[in-house]
């Protein structure tokens, strides 16, 4: 299958699970997530009409920016050091892995020496799991509290990874307290603190999370894949 074909699927599950769920699919942003892919399959991407594209980590990002010829939304999804901020500060439309205080602060500092504003997600590790970067849910809302305080970001959600299994059903008490999580934090927004996205749910897990609420997700493989 191609690209093309491959995201047609992709857009069509989407839309099925929105539909389970009661939801409109229009709401599901994709996030095509290029880690490892030549510029050739990044614009094939985005002819195929996706226009959020996610990278894991800065090098790629700035080889494919400068590459590809097009106007589209770059996202940063991987673990993001903070001596690498300002490489990417110029160009990504979204940082999804916010997973400290420290970064949050060092974010801020880099988009204020640009004029910018940068929008985030804070990453919660809601497994608990030591391989997993993130807060913990219970330090999201002090987290938050104290990110307020920074004047150049801009909350925009939360994003979580979800623990790997053979039975995607296990996930859904996980997908289901970060969509909690998130909606608690819906009703108490901020000056620059807009709950708009729940980013989760990756090529294994999409159907379920967008069953438990999210409203963006992360696809690599089932794109890509032969």
């Amino acid at each position: 299958m191609s690209i093309y074909e491959n995201i047609r699927s992709v857009k069509h599950r989407i839309e099925e699970a929105a539909k389970r769920s009661g939801r409109n699919p229009e709401e599901i942003t994709l996030v095509a997530v290029t880690k490892n892919q030549p510029v050739s399959a990044v614009e094939e991407v985005i002819k195929a009409g996706v226009r959020d594209i996610g990278e894991n980590r800065h090098q790629e990002l700035l080889t494919k920016y400068k590459a590809v010829d097009s106007n589209v939304n770059w996202h940063f999804i991987g673990h993001l050091q903070r001596n690498k901020v300002k490489y990417i500060m110029p160009f990504v439309y979204l940082i999804q892995s916010v997973d400290s205080i420290a970064l949050a602060k060092e974010i801020s500092k880099r988009a204020e020496k640009i004029g910018k504003v940068q929008d985030i997600l804070l990453e919660v590790n809601v497994s608990g799991e030591a391989t997993k970067y993130g807060f913990p849910p219970k330090e999201i809302a002090p987290a938050i509290e104290e990110l307020a305080q920074l004047k150049n970001i801009y909350l925009k959600g939360l994003m979580m990874m979800a623990p790997l299994t053979d039975n995607i059903e296990r996930l859904r008490p996980y997908f289901a307290e970060i969509k909690r999580i998130f909606d608690d934090l819906y009703r108490r927004q901020g000056p620059n603190v807009e709950m708009r996205y729940l980013s989760m749910g990756m090529t294994g897990d999409f159907e379920v999370a967008i069953e438990e609420g999210s409203n963006m997700v992360r696809i690599g493989t089932a794109i890509f894949r032969p």
